[in-house]
């Protein structure tokens, strides 16, 4: 197997898996630029792929066909946003422990799912969507030489969605009036206040932001990667996408590329086997590669990365 073969294997696996990273990571970075903490990425990702999937089930039960996946996708924006106001109400309204509510809110998710989907299907997890969104060659541009199977062969389109939603985050985050009063309230909400911006309703705003993209982030690996919902579909790729968060120091591109490594460790970790340097390493240690990776990573730079100045400090109108 020579290096193109090689990068024809891992590369499009790691954008595929970055993907859901991706959009999560972009949730998260609207609800800590708004000034809140939100360690309930996985429980977002959760309820998104719970929803994903028994909104697919039952939109193929009625004979939907192709179009039950994205249907699905879309309701679970909506379900995200509207779970994250869990975490909105508790951290905004009762100025309660940010880190205390989003762990709460995790524990949630994967509480209620897993009891609705045995009051559903009678068993701990549910059947298999027929109508999952599949690999695909791009027209025209899958036949560039090098660029061309590395970047345009076997993709998803939820993978090209998550990278163009980053570079529409990133525009609207520092060149829209809206980016600027989400980071002003996030930097410093008293002095956005003043300037007639209320603060808590920008917030609130981020965090239901935050539900939607992780919603939507938990969908898409579900109808992408795993087909089906149980307890453990999603297993930490919300605290990977909160790493990469932090990794790309809450800019979107950055946590585009962050989110982009992490994929690539867990590409690593999928095709490792059939690659020949790392044939005889243990899969084990392949298994645990991306987490290692993002332990390493935040370790690496997580000092040197500085967050909004007001995170996880609750506002009360009048103080400083």
């Amino acid at each position: 197997m020579d290096i193109m073969q090689i990068l024809a294997l891992v590369i499009p696996s790691a954008i595929y898996l970055a993907a859901p990273l991706i959009l999560t990571a972009l949730g998260g970075l609207f609800s800590e630029r708004s000034g809140v903490v939100n360690i309930g990425l996985e429980g977002l990702m959760v309820m998104g792929a719970f929803t994903g999937i028994v909104i697919t089930l039952t939109l193929e039960g009625m004979g939907v066909g192709g179009a039950s996946t994205w249907i699905a996708m879309l309701v679970a924006i909506v379900i995200g946003a509207l779970f994250s106001l869990f975490h909105a109400v508790a951290s905004i309204s009762f100025r309660a422990d940010q880190i205390v509510s989003g762990v709460a809110l995790n524990f949630l998710a994967v509480g209620l799912c897993v009891f609705l989907v045995r009051l559903f299907y009678n068993k701990g997890q549910t059947d298999y969507i027929q109508n999952r969104v599949y690999r695909f060659d791009v027209p025209v541009l899958s036949d560039i030489p090098i660029i061309g199977p590395l970047f345009f062969s076997s993709a998803y389109i939820t993978s090209y969605i998550a990278i163009l939603l980053a570079v529409i985050v990133y525009f609207i985050v520092f060149y829209t009036p809206f980016g600027l009063r989400l980071r002003s309230v996030g930097e410093h909400p008293m002095a956005a206040d003043t300037m007639g911006i209320n603060v808590n309703k920008m917030r609130y705003i981020g965090v239901m932001l935050s539900g939607a993209f992780a919603g939507l982030g938990g969908a898409v690996f579900a109808v992408t990667f795993s087909g089906n919902f149980s307890a453990t579909t999603i297993l930490g790729q919300g605290f990977m996408a909160l790493a990469a968060l932090i990794f790309g120091k809450w800019h979107p591109l950055g946590a585009m590329g962050a989110a982009l490594f992490f994929g690539l460790a867990q590409a690593l970790s999928i095709t490792g086997q059939q690659i020949p340097l790392l044939a005889n390493v243990p899969s084990v240690y392949l298994l645990i590669a991306p987490y290692v990776l993002t332990i390493l990573a935040l370790a690496g730079f997580v000092g040197r990365a500085e967050g909004p100045k007001a995170i996880g400090k609750p506002y009360v109108k009048g103080s400083r």
